[in-house]
């Protein structure tokens, strides 16, 4: 084995060897402290290294550096846990969408007495969520007012996301919460709910754009914890959620006051759809229904570009309401190929035969291939 070089004791100021003086220092007290200490150091700094080491293997395992809470390590094998990074609970743009969101909330319930000042402590027995909804909504729900015991509030939270979920008509991919994940006080899920509904019911506030959360998703396999951090959307750009009350345009003010060239602009644009769908042999005579599964949006798009679409693209015979969704999500992607922004309307709308969002898709058509035939 080889031997260390032998240093010099010329040079005292060296902080590898020692010179007499300092030996002398390690006999007393002090010394022999500071010798434990810069062995405990090094000892230290040699685990850490080994940590860095084995963590760097395990990397696509286990990316994150969180500490689980106790009762998040007691899975059952292939279960599968999600909770937020705390880290991310601090960002900024997220602690704004709450006070928006709660804001909004107790502006809605001002008369109910009811004040809001934890999203995720104050909602999850389905209490707010129900008198939110009844508001919003205008109907009373038929369910307990107070419920005490976890079956009874969770009973009644499937009785009030029901509702909310038919009255939101969202395609089941869209649909980010359910009776566990609420109850559970899941910031995601109620996030993602409060957003929902803000959106459908046309709140007068100003969501922030990109608003995300670090997620992590733990599961157990072969009996060992894995974890990896995912990024989950709450909010994206603001132009592509629908219109607000406080964000009209010329279609709010067509139904509100002038019903008669209402009339006329449908007219003008039935003329211009079926002017390329009778090359097809297919005719439109009414806007918001014929066009809600999507497939003469697609059609229209492939005639307007002057391609054909191939059928396995889309559901030709939409037989529910996820096909219909994927049908004009489908179309308005074509559209964004063509050239054209992002329609405002969610696919949803036109699926539900909001006839105000499908005037603003096939007039946005008109506006551009109006001279094309």
């Amino acid at each position: 084995m080889a031997s260390s070089p032998q240093k010099s004791p010329s040079s005292p100021k060296s902080p590898t060897p020692k010179s007499p003086s300092s030996r002398k220092k390690d006999d007393s007290f002090l010394g022999k402290l500071g010798g434990t200490l810069a062995r405990r150091k090094k000892a230290k700094e040699v685990s850490e290294l080994q940590e860095e080491g084995i963590n760097a293997i395990n990397l696509p395992l286990s990316p994150t550096h969180y500490e689980l809470d106790p009762e998040d390590t007691m899975l059952e094998e292939n279960e599968v846990r999600t909770m937020v990074d705390p880290n991310s609970k601090n960002d900024r743009k997220l602690q704004e969408l709450m006070k928006v969101l709660i804001d909004w909330i107790n502006d809605v319930l001002v008369g109910e007495r009811i004040i809001v000042k934890d999203l995720a402590e104050d909602l999850y027995d389905g209490q707010v969520l129900q008198k939110l909804f009844e508001k919003l909504e205008g109907e009373k729900l038929n369910v307990a007012e107070v419920t005490q015991s976890e079956i009874a509030q969770k009973q009644k939270l499937q009785t009030v996301l029901e509702r909310i979920n038919d009255s939101l008509k969202l395609s089941s991919r869209n649909i980010r919460w359910n009776v566990d994940s609420v109850h559970a006080k899941s910031i995601v899920a109620i996030l993602h709910l409060l957003v929902a509904l803000s959106q459908h019911f046309r709140a007068p506030i100003r969501l922030p754009d990109h608003v995300s959360i670090q997620v992590v998703v733990v599961q157990k396999r072969e009996g060992i914890l894995q974890s990896r951090q995912i990024e989950e959307e709450i909010t994206v750009e603001m132009w592509l959620l629908p219109l607000c009350e406080n964000q009209r345009d010329a279609f709010d003010t067509l139904f509100d006051h002038a019903p008669d060239k209402l009339n006329v602009v449908k007219k003008t644009l039935i003329t211009f759809v079926n002017k390329h769908l009778n090359k097809l042999n297919l005719e439109v005579t009414e806007l918001d229904t014929q066009f809600a599964d999507g497939v003469y949006l697609v059609l229209l798009m492939g005639l307007l570009e002057g391609y054909f679409v191939p059928l396995y693209n889309f559901f030709l015979t939409p037989e529910n309401f996820d096909q219909k969704v994927h049908n004009v999500s489908f179309a308005f992607e074509l559209m964004q190929d063509g050239g054209l922004e992002r329609p405002k309307p969610r696919p949803e709308d036109i699926v539900n035969c909001d006839l105000k969002s499908t005037l603003r898709v096939l007039y946005n058509l008109f506006s551009r291939y109006r001279n094309f035939d």
